[in-house]
């Protein structure tokens, strides 16, 4: 029993002790490469899921190829351990590396995610209630077995102690040396390593946990950049806009931001389901509404896609580490009235600088539970949000930005409410994998019924105004519903299938409007057929204001070349 507790108090301390000290418990560097095998092997199963459909087949040189990259990650492991994991640091760093490894494992082989900076963005940006949502049974055995199991047994395990001047110079040798044999190792499987990731790119972000580490120093980087500078001015250029005569004939335009909708999956668009019947019954009426057929985002995730969506540049020019202003200071500076609505977890820096509300904080029977509301309630703020507004930008012309909750997941569920509940029966968990594929769909498909019927009735009451009046709609990205072992969004952008990309976009804009744009209606509808995105957001708002500037793109501008002349 005293032997017991003299081999546990022996690993708190710091290497430097005793010769009686020195012959019990683990020896430092076998307990070292015990933690970085686990490393390797346990905590990267969604690495070797990847990688062993690929190189299995391959017989003998598949199982060598496989066993050697495993042996290089375990060397890595080795030398980051004998560097960091030093004295009274052994234990917290190696209780970090199995979290990380764990958490990050099972939300890749649950929801067939990737961890790059994006995505560690979306971790940092994550609100309760988004976090809440993941935290499933699943979630917790995962945690439980990958995690605390390891992570207490790492703790409580006794290790030798060595003299300290021993102990620098034996960690670093074996640091170096464990690096030097995985470079070894690397270069004599080098072409087949270069083969595997130019047919699968996505694999080195499966690396675990320097995926992690990696995503979360670049996010950091990134955000602090941006809180160093001052965003940068656009359309200083601007000349102010003419005042109406009246508040009610002046231009209001609202812009939708969807949440997680896929073009794949919207009725407009020809999916087998008709997820969207109220739009296309007021389109059978008469209404001027035109679904555009073919748009890609900006990027698979909010945290990307909407700071992009209302940025000049468009994809290609976007950098996330640049601050710049946007489409909304751009209209205040034009000297129009800008508001922001979110049922959603923010507007991600975008409606820093202009009037903004959140409905986290609204208990309104019917609409709200908890700290989470349907999207109806955007619907029933925005004429309060728009009263408020300065009433001389108002008669100039108004721009309100409503951003959904919309389809987001896992809990899409949670997303309607009991009346738009058409498809039947619909995953009731988060924890997708254990759904029926169908009824995840089902699930996914009654967030999109909800939304048609949100913006129906925007339209309807939009529709009762006198003056120029438009709404657009478009998600920020789209979804994976399981194709391909993928669910949710967020996979990095050069690997992502069409479902997350593929989005859903409209325009309604009454007769007002279209008089005062000169818009030819039948040539919008085919410009609609042509492919779209996000790119041309920025300047098609701004041009249904008629806002002038060096920063515009008349090329962008998805009503230009439908204007008529004078």
């Amino acid at each position: 029993m005293r032997g017991i507790r003299t081999g546990i108090r022996m690993a708190d301390g710091a290497e430097g002790s005793t010769a009686a000290d020195s012959a019990a418990g683990w020896h430092p560097l076998a307990a070292l490469a015990l933690l970085a095998g686990w490393l390797a092997t346990v905590g990267n199963v969604p690495l070797w899921s990847a990688v062993w459909p690929v190189q299995g087949p391959l017989g003998a040189r598949g199982w060598a190829v496989a066993l050697a990259w495993a042996l290089v990650l375990a060397l890595v492991n080795l030398a980051v351990l004998a560097w960091l994991a030093v004295g009274p640091l052994r234990r917290p760093v190696g209780v970090a590396l199995l979290a990380l490894a764990g958490g990050a494992s099972y939300f890749m082989l649950a929801y067939g995610i990737v961890v790059d900076a994006s995505m560690a963005a979306n971790v940092f940006q994550t609100d309760l209630r988004e976090a809440r949502d993941l935290l499933t049974p699943g979630l917790l055995v995962a945690l439980a077995l990958g995690v605390a199991l390891p992570g207490w047994l790492w703790w409580r395990l006794p290790v030798r102690r060595w003299p300290a001047r021993r102990a620098v110079l034996v960690r670093v040798g074996v640091g170096a040396a464990a690096l030097g044999l995985a470079v070894a190792l690397l270069w004599l499987t080098f072409q087949d390593l270069a083969a595997l990731m130019r047919n699968d790119r996505a694999l080195r972000y499966l690396i675990n946990p320097y995926n992690s580490v990696y995503a979360a120093l670049r996010h950091g980087v990134g955000q602090r950049a941006l809180a160093s500078e001052p965003p940068q001015p656009i359309g200083l250029d601007v000349q102010p806009l003419p005042a109406a005569a009246r508040e009610d004939e002046a231009p209001l335009v609202v812009l939708v931001v969807g949440e997680t909708a896929r073009a794949a999956n919207w009725g407009l668009n020809g999916y087998a389901r008709d997820t969207t019947p109220r739009l296309r019954a007021l389109i059978q009426q008469g209404q001027p509404i035109v679904s555009f057929a073919a748009v890609t985002s900006c990027g698979t995730n909010t945290q990307t896609s909407v700071p992009c969506l209302f940025a000049p540049g468009g994809r290609a020019r976007w950098n996330p580490s640049r601050a710049q202003e946007n489409l909304l200071d751009l209209l205040q500076r034009a000297g129009l009235a800008v508001t922001w609505l979110d049922n959603q977890s923010g507007c991600k820096g975008v409606c820093a600088r202009v009037p903004s509300r959140q409905t986290d904080h609204l208990q309104v029977p019917g609409l709200c539970r908890g700290d989470e509301c349907h999207d109806e309630i955007l619907l029933r703020e925005l004429p309060g949000a728009l009263q408020a507004l300065p009433e001389p930008a108002r008669q100039v012309g108004t721009l309100a930005v409503l951003h959904q909750m919309g389809s987001h997941g896992p809990a899409y569920f949670k997303r309607t409410p009991a009346a738009f509940k058409r498809f039947q029966p619909e995953c009731t968990t988060a924890q997708l994998q254990a759904c029926e594929p169908a009824h995840i769909v089902n699930a996914y498909d009654n967030t999109l019924l909800y939304t048609d019927h949100v913006l129906a009735e925007l339209i309807g009451w939009l529709a009762q105004r006198r003056g120029p009046t438009a709404l657009l709609y478009v998600s920020d990205h789209g979804e994976s519903l399981g194709e391909g072992g993928l669910y949710l969004h967020g996979m990095p952008y050069a690997v992502a299938p069409r479902e997350q990309k593929d989005v859903p976009m409209l325009l309604w804009a009454n007769g007002g409007m279209q008089r005062r744009l000169g818009l030819d209606w039948a040539c919008l509808q085919r410009r609609a057929q042509e492919p779209s995105s996000h790119d041309h957001v920025f300047h098609t708002v701004a041009g249904l204001f008629g806002v002038r500037s060096a920063v515009l793109d008349a090329e962008r501008d998805l009503l230009a070349a439908c204007r008529r002349a004078g």
